[in-house]
């Protein structure tokens, strides 16, 4: 299946005051960045056709495609001075560069990509910038196999602040952390039908518009992952998964994971 990814937007909370134009997806994670390792998890899966959807910064992406070192992430043998790779990252990616504006929400940025879609009825999209270990292949055919046009894979609120149940009297009554609370939040990860393109209005949003609009009418579903998802709004969220991959945690590496099985299997 294809996949779409939102790399556009400026990502304005994670700037650290600079006046560079790297775009959020560019930020780093070990040694290769953010949009790469979410590109790496969809290939695993075998979803190897990518359709970027860029915007603000698109020359850093544009670059780093064009610029691709693999033996940066894979093994190598040096031979009469030449490179030899055992094994590559993005050798069998087919990736689509299109520019889809500036300013564009994320919903006008999925319109304007639709004809690099040729028609297929079903597709996977991404914001670019969330890790998770998720089970896609189980996300899709749980969606498959449902009469819906689109599905939102939800997670639990992330918050670490507390709610506070308050009387008339204003005496407290209880105190719930906002992750015990029944509540799901987006996680950033769709498995869409072309349907969702009949809700989306010119300059419209895909969650505010789309799948709204696909929930009024019943044709909304979600898939709930209580497993590692980790977003990078911020630079410190950032500098969280870039420690954890240094010292070897990188639950959302399913490639790894995988590959270390079936090496002591």
């Amino acid at each position: 299946m294809k996949v779409v990814l939102f790399c556009g937007g400026y990502g304005l909370r994670m700037r650290s005051g600079t006046s560079d134009d790297i775009p959020k997806p560019m930020a780093m994670v070990g040694p290769r960045p953010l949009i790469w390792h979410v590109m790496r998890y969809y290939a695993h899966f075998g979803h190897t056709e990518f359709i970027l959807c860029l915007g603000y910064g698109a020359h850093h992406i544009k670059n780093f495609f064009l610029t691709y070192e693999e033996t940066t992430s894979n093994d190598f043998v040096m031979r009469n001075g030449r490179a030899e790779l055992l094994s590559t990252d993005i050798a069998d990616w087919t990736i689509t560069f299109a520019q889809t504006g500036i300013e564009s929400p994320i919903g006008e940025r999925l319109r304007r990509v639709r004809h690099h879609l040729d028609g297929d009825e079903m597709f996977l999209a991404n914001y670019a910038d969330v890790l998770t270990d998720a089970p896609l292949p189980e996300m899709i055919e749980n969606f498959a196999r449902r009469d819906a046009g689109a599905s939102m894979m939800v997670v639990p609120p992330q918050s670490s602040f507390h709610c506070v149940d308050l009387g008339e009297d204003g005496l407290v009554g209880g105190i719930t952390a906002v992750s015990e609370l029944p509540l799901w939040e987006n996680g950033g990860y769709f498995v869409l039908r072309q349907e969702v393109f009949d809700h989306i209005p010119e300059n419209g949003d895909l969650v505010a518009d789309g799948c709204a609009q696909l929930a009024k009418r019943g044709r909304l579903v979600a898939h709930q992952h209580r497993g590692f998802w980790k977003p990078t709004d911020t630079v410190k969220e950032r500098a969280a998964l870039d420690t954890a991959y240094a010292r070897g945690d990188r639950p959302w590496a399913v490639w790894e994971r995988d590959a270390a099985r079936v090496g002591t299997a």
